[in-house]
């Protein structure tokens, strides 16, 4: 017993100071995109054509649309540069449109009833609704040692009759349109849906597939889109403690 008390003080603590000190993202991280006036309309237009999944169009001098967009950082065109800003969650789905000279929007915090409800303790219940994992595997990394989800009193339960709220990734295929609905009516209500990841938001590399839903938003209204193919388990904590009024 002595040995193992020893152990853990050598060891000592190993969460990370995250949301009390910043987070440093790697150069190749990429983040937020900043959207530039093209310097030829021939070279916007190629690369609205060349995107297969609309997430760069023309209008306006340029909109990138970072719902559909999967960070390939393969844009034709020049004038998209992605930054290091893991800050991508919002809770309206138009401000997920990055134009030249745009604002950079963030996650609003809930309404005051629900932050007295919710504020220190959320339970969700997560519906893989056609998702390849990869957005599971990002999000189960927040409940390691490391992120330690459950200090903020964020957890994920297995019954819809204990949850706050409902977790979604993947496209929201046809086949588990049905289960996901039934989830969420499920779910006691006040409750609060997230869209995790670009497939959750917008059908992600399936838009427009004649068996996916485009987004869990054409079934069921959604208060948190964090995009993102998979999200950073960074951007992922970012919008759920904006929420839940945690950080400024």
């Amino acid at each position: 017993m002595f040995r193992a008390i020893m152990s853990r003080i050598k060891q000592g603590h190993r969460t990370m100071p995250y949301p009390a000190a910043p987070l440093q993202m790697p150069e190749r991280f990429r983040g937020y995109p900043v959207v530039s006036t093209p310097t030829g309309t021939a070279e916007c237009h190629d690369a609205s054509a060349e995107c297969p999944y609309g997430a760069f169009t023309a209008t306006g001098g340029g909109c990138l649309d970072m719902g559909k967009c999967l960070f390939c950082a393969e844009c034709p065109a020049g004038n998209i540069q992605f930054t290091t800003d893991y800050q991508l969650a919002v809770t309206g789905r138009e401000q997920l449109l990055v134009r030249p000279g745009s604002e950079h929007h963030h996650a609003r915090p809930l309404s005051p009833d629900l932050l007295r409800m919710f504020g220190r303790s959320l339970k969700f219940r997560e519906v893989s609704a056609g998702g390849c994992n990869a957005c599971e595997a990002d999000t189960n990394v927040l409940s390691t040692i490391g992120w330690d989800l459950g200090r903020f009193g964020i957890q994920f339960v297995a019954s819809p009759r204990h949850a706050d709220g409902l977790w979604i990734t993947g496209p929201a295929s046809k086949n588990m349109a049905q289960a996901l609905l039934t989830t969420y009516e499920a779910i006691p209500a006040p409750k609060i849906v997230v869209a995790c990841g670009a497939c959750a938001i917008n059908g992600g590399p399936y838009i427009d597939s004649p068996q996916v839903c485009n987004g869990a938003d054409n079934l069921i209204p959604v208060d948190l889109y964090i995009p993102g193919c998979p999200p950073h388990p960074a951007t992922i904590l970012d919008g759920l403690l904006r929420i839940l009024d945690r950080l400024r």
